[in-house]
């Protein structure tokens, strides 16, 4: 059989050409677990708000990938000693750090695979990986896991400011037409340097770092908890719940084969294994929609009505407010909803509810954001600026919601 070209270049339209930088990069991006990420979408249901938001976990793997490369390219160009190994581990680590997201991105860690983050999968997915391609993936792990002797490495990985959140805040702006949220990644890649294996930001670059956590900020308020978008996806995880509920009971749900086996299984805190790991891979968002397309015709009215919402983009009403939603006002949507139909009261909470989000574009207290100052001190962000703005983004911001019915 004839070798296939290894040096394959993308084109993509936040950065231009990206170019592979090696042969392992591409066996990986051609490996079925990672083309999976191409019916991942990045932002969920988020589409529903902003139409343009179709882009997947695929194009944001390749983004983070691109953006690695740079950093490694600024780093050493300072100095900074990443030996060849490190700087593979470093691409491989960063290419498949979202590898273990479910359909819609988080839907089903809240629903029908309990109490496994996509970031456990992401290691279970890495280490299968790592078995096949006889152990090269071992080092990419123990960064990805945070568990390297060199922490600035495990930094680029995930940190307040990584490869990772560099490449989403900047692409999901560009997808969902949000201006507001753009930054300059390349400009904050170029800024980078390393103090006592820590990143830091050099001073000149400290603007940056500002716009960037202000655009943070921005997206989290007007994309990500937009209004809209979470009651998208409470509806989308209710529709799982409901799904496995009754399949518990008895009833049997059209579905695919990889969806009807985490209908039936319970994934709980033990993990996934082996044959577990392997039907999660053959799951992607198409196996949800088709199920709803499906369910929004069953018996059952609770599952049939949270499809069609979600189908015909007719959800629920959503108001936010500063404190806790009084009980009051959830027992009278309750009991409007159980007065015009002939449903338990446990049936009725799929569609009356509460909850609470919270945004802080900056945790002081965790993996700061260190700028490296011309005299050579490192200080905290919240201390090198002279914005009165960091110090307020860095306390949590939490607010209260309660969906019901619109009529």
């Amino acid at each position: 059989m004839k070798a296939s070209n290894k040096l394959k270049i993308f084109n993509d339209p936040i950065y231009g050409f990206i170019t592979i930088p090696n042969s392992l990069i591409f066996d990986l991006i051609e490996h079925r677990y990672f083309q999976r990420l191409r019916r991942i979408s990045q932002m969920g249901l988020s589409y529903l708000v902003y139409p343009g938001a179709h882009h997947t976990r695929f194009h944001h793997a390749i983004g983070c990938m691109h953006l690695m490369k740079k950093a490694v390219d600024v780093l050493r160009f300072k100095g900074v000693k990443i030996s060849e190994d490190e700087e593979n581990a470093l691409y491989n680590a960063i290419l498949l750090h979202d590898i273990g997201h479910g359909p819609f991105s988080h839907a089903m860690e809240h629903s029908i695979v309990n109490n496994v983050s996509h970031e456990q999968i992401s290691t279970y997915f890495m280490e299968k990986l790592n078995h096949e391609f006889n152990g090269s993936l071992t080092l990419a792990i123990s960064i990805f896991k945070g568990d390297y002797h060199r922490p600035f490495l495990c930094e680029l990985i995930s940190s307040q400011f990584d490869m990772d959140r560099a490449d989403y805040l900047k692409r999901d702006s560009f997808y969902t037409g949000v201006a507001e949220g753009n930054i300059n990644s390349e400009r904050l890649i170029t800024m980078l340097n390393v103090r006592d294996e820590h990143i830091v930001v050099e001073e000149k670059g400290i603007y940056s770092v500002e716009k960037f956590l202000v655009a943070r900020r921005f997206m989290y308020w007007q994309v990500y908890l937009h209004k809209t978008g979470i009651v998208a996806e409470q509806l989308l995880t209710r529709v799982l719940k409901r799904a496995k509920e009754l399949t518990q009971q008895g009833y049997v749900l059209e579905a695919s084969k990889p969806l009807q086996f985490f209908l039936t299984t319970d994934i709980s805190s033990k993990g996934l294994d082996d044959d577990s790991l392997e039907t999660f891979s053959k799951l992607d968002d198409t196996d949800i929609l088709a199920a709803m397309k499906t369910w929004q015709y069953q018996e059952d009215f609770v599952l049939s009505h949270l499809c069609s919402m979600i189908i015909n983009r007719d959800l629920l009403k959503i108001k936010l407010k500063n404190k806790p939603i009084k009980k009051e006002l959830l027992e009278k949507q309750l009991k409007k909803l159980l007065e015009r139909y002939p449903i338990s009261e446990a049936e009725a909470k799929y569609f009356v509810f509460t909850d609470s989000i919270s945004n802080q574009a900056y945790q002081s207290k965790k993996q700061r954001i260190q700028i490296l100052q011309k005299s050579g001190r490192v200080v905290d962000i919240s201390k090198a600026s002279d914005q009165f703005n960091i110090k307020a983004l860095s306390k949590p911001i939490v607010k209260y919601y309660i969906c019901y019915p619109k009529v």
